[in-house]
């Protein structure tokens, strides 16, 4: 498991622009850029006058890098690598190090989702790949980043975990457990960075009106249902919180945060009864608690 070493995928890097050496602005790096979260923490950058590296495994990388460059006037470097995979992984880092240039930001957001009954409506290699993806890519991405950062004494990195970090979420198990784990190792993280110059800051959204649904294959729960978070406005919450150097913030609506507040203090047991309430696809008659 972890990002497995394969075969390698093509990589496309789209980088017109100013000669590296003549680069003035601070550079970001976001996974998970063509769509939700990512695209719009990839926008906020560049607002802010960062140059970017935006990474995904869809060919629709090219096209954000385009339209970034285009509406800010920055420089904006698209790879399309998939960070399921080991060499996914190793294809971005190789990339970043071809400019030239020390990163100042990066946001490790590339995730997916898998919605169903976990023993019988659902595929294991989607889990695995859910695994590789949230998780792997996460540790292998800071870990291979993160030392020039504290060499440099100066960073700052941005995971994107989730408000649902402390409760069970039945039909989205792996990926609750996943956002879990990654929120614990941002906090760890920091904790060892700690007066290293670099910072560590967990962006926990609620329910976002993202593709992540669709793509989960949760768009007939009633979770889809519920009032849904701007992304624009959850990559603004977590921009802010990450360049103040918060350890984590929480981003979304009023009932997300409650929610979120809610989960961390009932009983498992409870909490996981009440969260497959909203999670259950419509047509699976029954709860596995």
């Amino acid at each position: 498991m972890g990002c497995r070493v394969g075969q390698r995928e093509n990589m496309t890097i789209n980088a017109p622009g100013v000669a590296s050496g003549d680069h003035q602005r601070p550079l970001a790096v976001v996974t998970g850029a063509t769509a939700g979260i990512g695209r719009e923490l990839a926008r906020v950058f560049a607002e802010n006058d960062f140059d970017v590296v935006v990474s995904a495994e869809d060919d629709r990388v090219d096209g954000v890098a385009d339209e970034l460059r285009k509406t800010s006037g920055v420089t904006v470097h698209g790879v399309r690598s998939d960070l399921a995979t080991f060499d996914g992984c190793e294809q971005l880092v190789d990339a970043v190090a071809e400019l030239g240039r020390p990163i100042d930001a990066i946001a490790l957001n590339a995730g997916v989702g898998v919605t169903g009954d976990f023993a019988r409506d659902t595929e294991l290699r989607d889990h695995l790949r859910l695994i590789d993806l949230n998780v792997s890519s996460t540790v292998h991405l800071a870990r291979r980043f993160a030392p020039a950062m504290i060499a440099r004494k100066s960073g700052r990195i941005l995971i994107t975990s989730s408000v649902a970090i402390s409760t069970p979420v039945p039909y989205q198990s792996t990926y609750a457990a996943s956002k879990a784990f990654v929120h614990s190792f941002a906090q760890a993280l920091r904790s060892e960075l700690e007066d290293s110059g670099v910072t560590v800051t967990a962006l926990q959204p609620g329910g976002t009106d993202t593709e992540f649904w669709a793509r989960s294959g949760a768009e007939d729960s009633q979770i889809t249902r519920a009032d849904m978070s701007d992304p624009a406005d959850i990559a603004r919450t977590g921009y802010d919180a990450m360049m103040r150097g918060d350890d984590h913030v929480i981003a979304g609506k009023l009932s997300h945060k409650l929610a979120e507040k809610v989960g961390a203090v009932l009983p498992d047991k409870l909490s996981a009864r009440l969260t497959a309430t909203a999670t259950r696809p419509r047509g699976t008659g029954r709860h596995v608690l």
